[in-house]
């Protein structure tokens, strides 16, 4: 028997606390070996005026367990108040989202009786770096970051957790039509870190012809694994679709720390009536026991709760005349589990668990290639110009411009207007001016400032720079639509 291991629990807000309570009488009334730490987070702390929602001392506590059994929280509404959920996910470096989706028919209704997939999400980089900035009257501006060793860990870790699992396949969500660099690097990563998985069968979708054949066929996907934004909007859908986002946990992985929660929120509105369904927690407890080593556990409370939804005992929200035999609240629901304990269903697929099953340990990326040759052959100035006449920008800007950095192309939300722009094309007050190197020898980041001294000078505002480089003779860059 493993030893006692101890986990940071918080009960958080709304129905939180009351499927906390149940999740764990129903754990330790199945023999979880644990010893409860208990800190505060949400509403709460944020209304004490801590904008992360989470006080210091709670990461000593995190940081010395490394399990974190999350209950959902409220963030207030209104300015200044960070998503707890990102900035325990980037804190810990929690890089790896999953989220198994599973439908339960005939006993939740569901229109995919065959569904059993699960979702891989990057969980640390892409939009939600958040890195936003306001940069005219009219144009906002949200950095996409994906990076390789990023992009690597995430792969490998929906291959490893495929082969651990027994999984057969492995798709690819991206948008790498469009983005050509950011996407293209997450789709050419997983082509390479695929080919080393050749028992596993491997294939790529562009995202949204791939969620429409998801959202119709979810039978015909196994694992999938995403960039950040995809993977949690597909991750509730799937979640919706296979029966309820309500019965679906989530594992949020790291190599120094991980945690476990529902998908769902903390719907206040449902606070305190003993109505909440807690299987969403539950399900996340389950992976949680297979990660500190309790599979028995794992095994024991899921095959309880497969019995418990199996005979009918459902809570409002999947409650049906006819299907159900009886409505039950939070607390009752646990008791019926807790009563199941020791069975397994009959009709649904009973599941069985080891050490080496459930949840994935956390990989690495390989932070040891050899840096690329990097030359900077150009700039891309970014100006706030009220006029909306690309032509007079263009002849304007050619004249500062000198024999080592010209004017090639004027951009307005990434459409090419100068030259040979077309009157047609909607202009906005944010002008991307692009500057290159005319044979594409190297610059110097001396000239880069000479040209923007120059465009100063000229009195206009510039906003934003971006140097253009090329690795190993590729040009770091996108063109600009129509360039």
């Amino acid at each position: 028997m493993s030893q006692t291991v101890p986990i940071t629990v918080a009960y958080g807000d709304g129905i939180g606390p009351e499927i906390m309570e149940a999740c764990l009488f129903i754990l330790k009334e199945a023999g979880a070996r644990i010893e409860i730490e208990t800190i505060e987070i949400g509403e709460k702390v944020y209304l004490r005026g801590n904008p992360a929602g989470i006080e210091p001392s709670a990461w000593e506590s995190l940081r010395r367990t490394r399990v974190f059994y999350k209950a959902p929280i409220t963030t207030p509404q209104g300015g200044g108040f960070k998503s707890l959920n990102v900035t325990a996910r980037k804190t810990l470096g929690l890089y790896a989202n999953v989220r198994p989706c599973v439908a339960y028919d005939p006993f939740v209704r569901t229109k995919h009786p065959g569904m059993d997939l699960v979702i891989i999400r990057e969980n640390e980089e892409d939009l939600y770096a958040g890195i936003e900035h306001r940069q005219t009257d009219e144009v906002y501006q949200c950095l996409k970051l994906i990076t390789r060793p990023g992009s690597e860990k995430i792969i490998r870790y929906a291959f490893e957790y495929a082969r651990q699992n027994g999984r057969k396949k492995v798709t690819a969500f991206t948008k790498d039509n469009i983005m050509k660099m950011t996407d293209g690097l997450f789709h050419r990563v997983f082509d390479e870190i695929g080919a080393e998985y050749p028992e596993i069968e491997k294939e790529h979708w562009i995202v949204d012809i791939g969620a429409a054949k998801m959202a119709d066929t979810p039978e015909a996907f196994d694992v999938i694994v995403l960039p950040n934004l995809y993977g949690d909007i597909l991750s509730d859908v799937a979640a919706q679709i296979a029966g309820s986002v309500g019965l679906a946990g989530s594992a949020n992985i790291g190599t120094h720390a991980a945690m476990f929660e529902a998908i769902h929120g903390s719907a206040p509105r449902r606070a305190g009536q003993n109505l909440a369904n807690p299987s969403g927690l539950l399900l996340g407890g389950v992976m949680m026991m297979v990660h500190i080593g309790q599979p028995d556990v794992a095994e024991r409370v899921h095959n309880a709760w497969l019995a418990t939804i199996e005979n009918g005992y459902h809570t409002y929200d999947i409650y049906k005349e006819g299907i159900s035999r009886e409505k039950v609240g939070t607390r009752e629901f646990a008791q019926k589990v807790v009563e199941h304990l020791g069975k397994k269903p009959q009709q649904l697929k009973a599941v069985s668990y080891s050490a080496a099953s459930g949840v994935t340990r956390a990989v690495e990326a390989n932070l040891d290639r050899p840096p690329a040759h990097k030359e900077l052959i150009g700039v891309d100035v970014f100006l706030h110009w009220r006029e909306r006449d690309p032509n007079k920008l263009g002849e304007a800007l050619k004249t500062l411009g000198d024999e080592r950095l010209a004017l090639s192309m004027i951009s307005n939300r990434g459409q090419k207007v100068y030259p040979d722009g077309l009157p047609e094309t909607f202009c906005v007050d944010h002008w991307r001016c692009r500057f290159l190197s005319p044979d594409r020898t190297p610059i110097t980041h001396q000239q880069v400032i000479a040209l923007l001294g120059r465009v100063a000078a000229a009195g206009y505002d510039f906003i934003k720079t971006e140097n253009l480089y090329t690795f190993d003779g590729v040009e770091g860059f996108t063109r600009g639509q129509g360039e």
